[in-house]
């Protein structure tokens, strides 16, 4: 870590004059924290949470915020600044459906007096504005997924492969895809929350980034070394998550017993593909849901995701993983090459095999630990992560302070044209 005169601000009162040479960062009213929309506290959120506990001053914008009550505690009473999209009730109700206007609106976000940007992004945050005499730093959740590799996906799962809905989408995801371009182009760093997304911001941006995991609260589960005699897997039901592939392979294997927990739009699936020896719980509390995490035989991931905070979750309960293996969950589980292993991987989304993997799991269930799970799981931790994201920010802070020239001007960085 840096001396303390090169610390960023943390809550420093910064109308207090210092004395020279004793503090080189911005000022701590002059650091802007991005996201791109407030919906909800998934695993972005938890990375925006961390920002504003590093840095308690900060203004928080974003393109719109729609959170419940309940859901506003990880903003720690900030009230974020919004884009104008906010003040449309029927943009904020259907704001999937206006990705262009949340596009333009978040460059009409000012913040020209802000020294230090720090945003974090999965799709729009990244594209504000900022000049030659502010520092852009973006937490990289993953370029627009459903705008680069994982367009066509989305498309089938949304409805929108064909006909004239389909050509205007394919034309909208189109610009998107330009206008994401364009905007990579005004960042100065790059972090990527896991290699996998490292090397999809390299394939879309041409551009360097530094990989941070990012924060999973590890702490609050402890490991129980004696299992139940079930499985467990625990999700949003949207469809790439694959649960009614996970369903049907549980159908075809009646003596083993699986709990499913979570909601969305696939819960009718879901529902109709399960058996007798499944139980489909919905939406249940944290406390709930450690139970089952700690209890659990293993839990059972099927989606290909960029980082996955779940299975680092079940792994810091001494619970080993059977996952797809494609994604984050590559960097996060040990597989069976590994003297610990973690988990192992199956290598399609499909319930033949699931079947399979669960059948090699129980094959080979006294290779995992309790132990060497919960101890791979601490690799992830919330201090790991502000450890590294600060460390990160002051280093090029003060690179920027020095005059250094930003990391993309080592390489030819991609034009976005019509």
């Amino acid at each position: 870590m840096l001396s303390p005169t090169e610390r960023l601000p943390t809550g420093r009162d910064a109308s207090v004059p210092e004395r020279p040479g004793q503090y080189s960062g911005p000022d701590a009213r002059r650091i802007a924290l991005i996201y791109d929309r407030l919906d909800g506290y998934g695993g972005g959120e938890r990375v925006l949470e961390q920002m504003i506990s590093l840095y308690p001053a900060a203004d928080v914008y974003a393109s719109i915020d729609i959170l419940k009550e309940h859901e506003r505690g990880f903003l720690g009473g900030k009230v974020p600044i919004l884009s104008f999209a906010q003040k449309s009730s029927f943009v904020r109700n259907h704001h999937r459906q206006f990705l262009p206007l949340l596009m333009f609106a978040m460059e009409q976000l000012d913040l020209s007096d802000a020294q230090l940007v720090l945003s974090g992004s999965a799709s729009i945050a990244k594209g504000v504005l900022t000049g030659p005499d502010q520092l852009h730093i973006s937490y990289i959740h993953s370029p627009m997924r459903y705008a680069w590799d994982l367009q066509h996906q989305y498309l089938r799962e949304t409805g929108l492969d064909r006909g004239v809905k389909s050509i205007l989408a394919r034309y909208i995801l189109h610009r998107a895809r330009i206008w994401d371009l364009r905007t990579a182009n005004g960042v100065d760093h790059f972090i990527a929350n896991s290699e996998f997304i490292a090397r999809r911001v390299w394939k879309v941006y041409r551009r360097e980034s530094t990989v941070i995991y990012p924060p999973v609260d590890v702490e609050r589960f402890t490991p129980i070394e004696r299992k139940d005699e079930f499985y467990l897997t625990a999700s949003r039901l949207m469809p790439y998550k694959r649960i009614p592939a996970i369903v049907e392979a549980f159908r075809s294997m009646p003596d083993r017993r699986l709990v499913v927990v979570g909601e969305g739009t696939e819960m009718q699936r879901v529902k109709a593909a399960a058996g007798a020896n499944v139980e489909v719980l919905g939406y249940q509390g944290a406390g709930v849901l450690l139970d089952l995490m700690q209890r659990a035989k293993a839990f059972i991931f099927a989606a290909e995701e960029d980082f996955g905070i779940t299975p680092v979750e079940a792994q810091a309960c001494g619970t080993p993983v059977i996952a797809f293996g494609r994604g984050g969950a590559l960097e996060t589980i040990r597989g069976l090459d590994h003297p610990s292993p973690t988990g192992l991987f199956f290598e399609r989304q499909e319930p033949a095999a699931i079947a399979a993997a669960v059948a090699d799991f129980e094959r080979k269930q006294h290779r995992f630990a309790a132990a060497e799970c919960r101890e791979n799981a601490m690799r992830f931790s919330t201090q790991v992560f502000r450890d590294s994201y600060q460390g990160f920010v002051e280093r090029c802070w003060n690179d920027f302070r020095r005059g250094g020239r930003r990391e993309s001007r080592r390489m030819s960085a991609p034009v976005a044209t019509d």
